[in-house]
């Protein structure tokens, strides 16, 4: 007899689904027995916490452009799966959480484990979770889960109460009332606005002097027809951290990345610019963007309800990237006038100056490891096709800033949320799906003890599966919480409190040959380029200890005075490490 947990596998198998992440209870046994005798092409990928296993089914959605989906059992499983879940839902990632429930006998009844799971995903999948009750569900739930997700690029959830997946499949459900009858046909797109807008917005483009683009996680699949126009444009383009694989970084006018975490030649062309186009982008800190009213704006977004929302543009267009920017590129002037030409020189020499800057800041050091050392490092040795999964923290600024992804690269970072915790489930989703593929975790020791470590033996169990065993970690080990040391000096104007910031000491490079994989820990910057030689060498992952300086500051392309008084009443308050900071910061601004 098919059960409803075997239809529910050979659906997802239908839809093109390769691998399941997750983590077994005895609310999903009806599921899991099913994966122990499935002849579908469906993996069952066995997360160290249900947390990852969301994690990694929205990694494995942003590096493949597939659906993701993870498995939970009921209560606490299901629980666990809310951070990773909303990371792919912020970053606008497809992700499908089939979920475990108790027996429908007994709910209501304060039984073991019960939660109000619907209530409890009506945020996070709120676009569709639903709870199966009768077999017959089984194939339109899973189908429109499926198809929800991807047709809004969200999270969905499907419920299953343990009994239900137990009972007799229903593959076909009877034609008469009250019965649906669901497929998995391709959906087709009207994915290219009216001649009448890309007119319009080729008019606005066209008189545009200094031209600036501004590139997302939309603009992904759209890297070639980024490029032409912004060539035509004689624009610059700046990348939001999700869109830091749209272009490569050793274009001339490719500026980096915007924000915070940005560059100065993204924020000066912000500044400077007189038209400005954004494309698949929902960049939250406005004020590195023009001001209000100072540049002529297009925007291009697959999603209307984003059109606007960061900037008051003069027209919309709804439609994909890649066809919008196609249709677009004929109508926009061939010739380039002077005014332009200056502009792209400009910005051209922004960027000369800027990566010179990078380089000084990377090599200024003093009695500890630059972080950006390692990182600069990194990106210069980085093979071809690498994948690289960065976590949220201090990390993520020298990922912005430090590492170059050349053609036929990709990487990610949790964007929208920010959490801590992400590099590791992604890396491994990005090693599932592309095994040939040399694939990076740049991660700091706080993210690494909260999951990391865990996921390490994911690593160690699973790489000689690997046609290329490559994997390499490096953490960047300086004992603080750093980037929010760093906000409490700069934002609050507080001295770094020991009690929160400051992390047990933890030997990464033994715990990972413990493991039986290879640990290297270096502690001096002239050691960076050789341990990564090594790494990319060796037959099997690799995890690189690099013991950085916490004082080394993470300093944005714009700081406002009140922030910078702020920062400098934090530091008279601290001992030595506010001396220190100091010196660093300065030393890094004559670098500058």
């Amino acid at each position: 007899m098919q059960t409803v947990s075997d239809f529910v596998l050979d659906r997802l198998a239908e839809w093109g689904i390769r691998r399941v992440f997750g983590y077994p209870g005895d609310g999903i046994n009806g599921l899991i027995g099913a994966f122990g005798r499935t002849e579908a092409p469906l993996e069952f990928v066995q997360a160290r916490h249900e947390e990852n296993a969301a994690f990694m089914a929205s990694g494995h959605a942003k590096f493949t452009g597939q659906v993701g989906v993870c498995l939970a059992t009921s209560g606490p499983g299901a629980i666990h799966l809310l951070n990773g879940l909303y990371d792919a839902k912020l970053d606008h990632q497809p992700v499908v959480a089939l979920v475990g429930q108790q027996a429908r006998s007994a709910l209501g009844g304060d039984y073991q484990q019960e939660v109000d799971l619907v209530s409890l995903f009506k945020d996070v999948a709120h676009e569709f979770v639903q709870v199966a009750t009768t077999a017959e569900q089984a194939r339109h739930l899973v189908d429109r889960a499926l198809r929800i997700a991807l047709e809004q690029r969200t999270v969905t959830c499907v419920i299953f109460p343990n009994d239900v997946q137990d009972l007799a499949a229903v593959p076909e459900p009877k034609r008469e009332h009250g019965m649906l009858h669901t497929g998995i046909g391709i959906t087709s797109h009207a994915s290219v606005p009216n001649a009448t807008a890309l007119a319009n917005a080729a008019e606005i483009l066209n008189r545009g002097e200094r031209v600036a683009m501004l590139v997302g996680a939309g603009a992904l699949e759209a890297g070639p027809e980024v490029r032409a126009v912004a060539e035509r444009l004689g624009a610059g383009v700046a990348k939001a951290l999700l869109g830091k694989a749209v272009l490569p970084d050793d274009l001339p006018y490719v500026t980096g990345s915007i924000g915070l975490l940005g560059t100065q030649p993204s924020w000066q062309m912000m500044n400077e610019c007189d038209t400005l186009l954004m494309v698949g982008t929902s960049f939250p800190y406005s004020e590195f963007l023009p001001e209000a009213g100072r540049a002529r704006a297009v925007q291009i977004d697959r999603d209307g309800r984003k059109i606007g929302l960061r900037y008051p543009v003069e027209l919309g267009l709804v439609g994909e990237s890649r066809d919008t920017l196609r249709a677009l590129l004929p109508l926009l002037d061939a010739e380039m006038p002077p005014a332009r030409k200056r502009w792209t020189e400009k910005v051209a020499g922004m960027n000369e100056r800027w990566h010179k800057t990078v380089q000084a800041r990377a090599m200024d050091e003093r009695e500890r490891m630059n972080p950006q050392r390692p990182v600069l490092e990194l990106s210069a040795r980085l093979p071809e096709r690498s994948i690289v999964a960065c976590d949220s923290g201090s990390a993520a600024n020298w990922y912005a800033r430090d590492l170059n992804l050349r053609e036929g690269m990709m990487g990610s970072v949790s964007g929208g949320l920010a959490s801590m915790g992400c590099a590791m489930p992604y890396a491994l989703a990005a090693k599932l799906a592309h095994p040939d593929r040399p694939v990076v975790a740049l991660i700091g020791d706080g993210a690494m003890q909260m999951n990391g470590i865990n996921e390490l033996i994911t690593i160690a169990h699973r790489w000689q599966d690997w046609e290329d065993p490559r994997i390499v970690v490096v953490v960047l080990n300086n004992g603080d919480l750093n980037l929010v040391t760093w906000e409490q000096r700069v934002m609050g104007g507080d001295p770094r409190f020991h009690a929160s910031q400051l992390l047990p000491e933890f030997r990464y490079a033994d715990y990972a040959r413990l493991l039986g994989l290879e640990g290297i820990r270096i502690e001096r910057g002239d050691e960076c380029a050789g341990a990564i030689e090594q790494a990319f060498k060796a037959d099997r992952p690799v995890l690189i200890e690099a013991v950085t300086d916490p004082e080394m500051p993470p300093i944005p392309p714009h700081v406002p005075f009140k922030q910078m008084k702020a920062y400098l009443q934090a530091l008279r308050k601290e001992d030595a490490s506010g001396r220190q900071a100091l010196r660093a910061t300065l030393s890094q601004w004559w670098a500058s």
